[in-house]
């Protein structure tokens, strides 16, 4: 009887063992979605939408709006709101937190014909911003690689709406010392969107260079993330297209004098995407701005080191509402 007991519970966990063995390596776009779906859920975040004048806005929310600064989050070219999750699991609960999927990406609308330069990027968000009544008050802006020139140049053109600035690894910076990538960017001819990948396979390439530890990520996993990425590919195109033109590849640094709060720079010392070099210009062009530069870690700060990411924005956070009481 007791060996039958034993076995029961043996098979039961055997079976699941071999069912998410055969969906990891048969369908892990299947799994991407369940964890997806299930994790947000698991960590308190709820699936919000906003419209204004018929643009549907789609994010993540969790806590509502206290004493503390609320946190509006922007995630780089081509993800999505998932980009924060782990970072968000790190933050405490008490906080307001908000994680937007940026014009074109994720849930958000995504019209034909719009245009996704810096500074039609930062309009949208400003939109989403007043329709659900974020800048009631000042919030902490926090932005990812093209979603940090996005913060950036919105802070600039909105000082009254943000509290303090977390830029993270951004693009939009005439950087000293340029990668492979941006050496590409900039020498873009005929409109050349090689950078995109075109299939799964470039998709996996192109993320594990961003990741200090790549092979951290599953190939399998990341086979799964782009299968469901593929089908947005002509918009991410475009959206390279516009983001990296004349009248945005600088964006940052042609506005970055205009930014008067608390700054944080926040930045990979192996990043093989946007160098590093790029914090020494935002250090000198941004007044008093905190510079942290993170080891062993990549463009996906929030991948490689998600934890000491998410403790620096909360002391950053922490300090301003320090500071404030002082005054």
């Amino acid at each position: 009887m007791d060996s039958i007991l034993l076995k029961t519970p043996l098979t039961f966990i055997g079976f699941l063992l071999i069912t998410f063995l055969i969906i990891y390596f048969l369908w892990p776009a299947a799994l991407v979605r369940f964890g997806r779906w299930a994790f947000p859920k698991i960590i308190g975040l709820q699936v919000r939408y906003a419209e204004h004048n018929g643009y549907r806005f789609c994010y993540y929310s969790r806590g509502k709006p206290g004493f503390q600064p609320s946190i509006l989050m922007l995630h780089g070219l081509g993800l999505d709101k998932d980009t924060w999750l782990i970072s968000v699991y790190f933050l405490p609960k008490n906080i307001h937190v908000v994680c937007l999927d940026l014009p074109g990406h994720g849930e958000t609308t995504c019209l034909p014909g719009e245009n996704y330069t810096t500074f039609d990027q930062v309009k949208r968000i400003h939109q989403f911003v007043e329709c659900t009544g974020l800048n009631r008050k000042p919030f902490h802006l926090v932005g990812i690689s093209m979603g940090g020139m996005v913060a950036g140049v919105y802070a600039a053109h909105y000082p009254s709406e943000i509290c303090c600035l977390s830029l993270m690894c951004p693009t939009g910076l005439n950087y000293p010392k340029d990668t492979d990538i941006m050496k590409r960017v900039k020498n873009r001819k005929n409109h050349d969107v090689s950078l995109v990948p075109s299939n799964i396979q470039e998709g996996v390439e192109m993320f594990r260079l961003g990741l200090y530890y790549p092979r951290m990520a599953p190939k399998q996993l990341l086979k799964g993330l782009f299968e469901d990425w593929l089908p947005g590919n002509n918009f991410y195109k475009k959206c390279y297209l516009d983001i990296f033109n004349d009248e945005s590849l600088y964006s940052l640094q042609d506005n970055m004098s205009k930014i008067r709060v608390p700054t944080q720079v926040i930045w990979g010392k192996d990043d093989r995407l946007v160098d590093v070099s790029g914090a020494d210009v935002l250090a000198k062009g941004i007044p008093h701005a905190q510079v942290h530069l993170l080891e062993k870690c990549g463009h996906y700060l929030p991948a490689d080191s998600p934890k000491e990411t998410s403790q620096l924005l909360m002391d950053f956070h922490t300090s301003y509402m320090k500071n404030k009481k002082t005054e």
